[in-house]
């Protein structure tokens, strides 16, 4: 699959409204896009860009936490498919101790991308797009 690496250019809250944005910018250009989330993901999304820490772990912290457990850590997320206006995506896990992901060690678990975003920010992981997807919605921005 022909990845485009991406990077989260700006979250846009909007208080009274149901529609939050994220948009996505590509790292070595300038087309970019937006994801339409929900209220509880973009504040923990803006939680982890402002380094908060809340006094108990949020179900991301806790996410990052047993994957920190099991050994594992969150190699990349992948927003692989755009169907019926819907994204969708993967976090690729790998071993711990592993510096990149052999062949074979790499574990996919199917996420929302509000999720896989929220736990990249958490954990500095790379974020990348399907081109097949970032083609059929990037805008000049």
């Amino acid at each position: 699959m022909d990845l485009v690496e991406v990077e989260l250019a700006r979250v846009v809250i909007d208080q009274k409204g149901d529609h939050q944005f994220i948009h996505l910018r590509e790292r070595k250009g300038h087309r970019s896009f937006a994801i339409v989330i929900g209220f509880n993901e973009i504040e923990e999304i803006n939680r982890k860009l402002s380094g908060k820490q809340p006094p108990r772990p949020m179900t991301h912290d806790l996410v990052g936490r047993i994957l920190a457990a099991l050994e594992h850590r969150l190699h990349r997320v992948v927003i692989n498919e755009l169907r019926e206006g819907t994204f969708y995506a993967n976090l690729v896990l790998v071993p711990r101790d592993t510096g990149t992901a052999p062949s074979g060690n790499e574990r996919l678990v199917d996420c929302r991308p509000s999720d896989a975003i929220a736990l990249a920010v958490q954990t500095g992981a790379p974020i990348l797009v399907a081109r097949e997807v970032f083609e059929a919605v990037a805008a000049d921005g």
